[in-house]
């Protein structure tokens, strides 16, 4: 596939190092020279000095024989502008744009037609991470939450502790403790290295276990794997932007909610919008403000300033003066590696969050959801299976049956409204939405190929 990304910064930049290993032409356009000089050093990319939004610059980069056009610069009119002269220069086929502004948010289905603003995707980074969080606060514990079908089924990251019902034991011990509930640990990864599961593979403390299954039993299996925490209550974010002031909104009907804000007339304005949060004015790294709201009685600590360094040694003080957990948004992926495991709970990066959100549009064969795990290594994907058993390469087909490429396996089918966990024997059916889960995703392409009926289909 032919791609031209529009903006070389964190988002786009990931975005180029995940997909240039799947056999992509991708081209990558900026103003600044020097981060073209780092992509096209570090990895096989064609680059394109220019503004974003310039035909010239655009035809440049491919757009006249380009699959898709992703615009993920800093300005939104930049995206914008990009996507209209690629649809009507270029006739781009497909034109994806990161949209920040809630002003065109909230617009977006009377905005964005052909017939107005040629944009047939946007993407919110603000809304993915928001919503990243809230999941993370629904399940205390959790490193990773990926909601499925409409959010019926979940695959879940944690990390593995004495304490959990299932460390020391083997998976199959699974159906002894929950004899009425089906769910299979997709993946494992210890010390850093995958471990294929197999029924007589053993849980070890430190373990980190991905696992899926209907989304109301999330929390039953999680104990299996660690003491189970009592659900959030209290908690305290550190930053009034467009994350801090969504993920409040989220949060204060059914959480007790202190939201810090540096900003005077920021602060003064959310106070006004909300009705059950409590808006400081102040700076986070006050060990002052904090022990006067009683930062040793809050839950979780969420630093989600647009400053890294802020949001790290406001959550390590946070954490020293009694906070019980402590997320933090990071830009810079060297910061998440350094933090992760240490005083900070959870370092949520936000390219990750959009980067998985790209990918469910840039996916072939009907993928519906896209996941980005482990830094960019692993996916989790969602495909829907068309055809019959001569148009399709798994319709009617048992998992046995079906070639599987190395290291991937499908951990759950969703039928209607029934999440059922695949095993050896299940047959798919079509219209089926499977989840699969890639060790390596440099075998996305096979996986995308199974599920594309042939040309028979109609």
């Amino acid at each position: 596939m032919k791609i031209v990304i529009l903006g070389g910064g964190q988002v786009g930049g990931t975005l180029a190092e995940n997909l240039v290993g799947e056999d992509n032409d991708i081209t990558v356009v900026d103003t600044d020279n020097a981060r073209l000089s780092i992509l096209s050093d570090s990895h096989d990319i064609r680059t394109v000095q220019g503004h974003a939004a310039h035909p010239r610059v655009l035809r440049n980069a491919g757009c006249e024989d380009a699959d898709m056009l992703i615009a993920v610069t800093p300005s939104d009119e930049t995206n914008m502008m990009a996507c209209q002269i690629a649809y009507t220069l270029f006739r781009t086929p497909k034109r994806i744009a990161r949209i920040r502004s809630e002003e065109y948010i909230d617009f977006k289905d009377q905005l964005f037609h052909k017939d107005d603003v040629p944009v047939d995707h946007t993407i919110s980074p603000e809304q993915q991470v928001t919503h990243y969080i809230k999941r993370l606060v629904d399940y205390p514990g959790a490193l990773q939450v990926m909601e499925f079908a409409k959010g019926r089924a979940s695959l879940v990251a944690v990390k593995a502790y004495y304490g959990g019902k299932l460390v020391g034991h083997a998976i199959s011990s699974l159906k002894e403790h929950m004899p009425n509930v089906e769910t299979r640990v997709a993946a494992i990864f210890r010390q850093g290295q995958a471990i294929r599961p197999m029924g007589t593979t053993i849980i070890e403390a430190g373990d980190e276990v991905f696992f899926i299954t209907d989304t109301r039993y999330v929390r039953m299996v999680m104990e299996e794997m660690q003491k189970l925490e009592h659900q959030y209550r209290r908690i305290m974010i550190a930053g009034g932007g467009n994350i801090g002031s969504g993920l409040a909104r989220l949060l204060e009907e059914n959480h007790n909610v202190k939201l810090i804000e540096r900003n005077a007339e920021r602060a003064l304005m959310l106070d006004e919008k909300f009705s059950h949060t409590l808006v400081l004015e102040g700076d986070a790294s006050d060990s002052l403000l904090l022990g006067d709201e009683h930062i040793e009685d809050v839950d979780v600590f969420i630093a989600v300033t647009n400053d890294d360094e802020a949001n790290i040694m406001s959550a390590m003080l946070a954490k020293k003066m009694g906070a019980k957990k402590t997320m933090v948004l990071i830009q810079r992926q060297a910061y998440v590696d350094l933090v992760q495991d240490g005083v900070i709970d959870i370092a949520i990066s936000p390219q990750r969050a959009t980067v998985s959100a790209l990918l469910s549009l840039i996916r072939k064969g009907d993928i519906v959801n896209a996941y980005s795990l482990r830094k960019g290594a692993a996916e989790a994907i969602e495909a829907i299976a068309h055809g019959d058993e001569k148009t399709s390469k798994v319709v009617g087909r048992s998992i046995s049956e079906i070639k599987l490429p190395p290291g991937t396996t499908i951990g759950a089918i969703v039928r209607g409204n029934e999440v059922m966990i695949a095993h050896d024997d299940t047959v798919l059916h079509a219209d089926d939405h499977v989840i699969l889960f890639l060790v390596d995703k440099k075998y996305i392409r096979e996986v995308e190929r199974l599920f594309q009926p042939s040309a028979l289909f109609f």
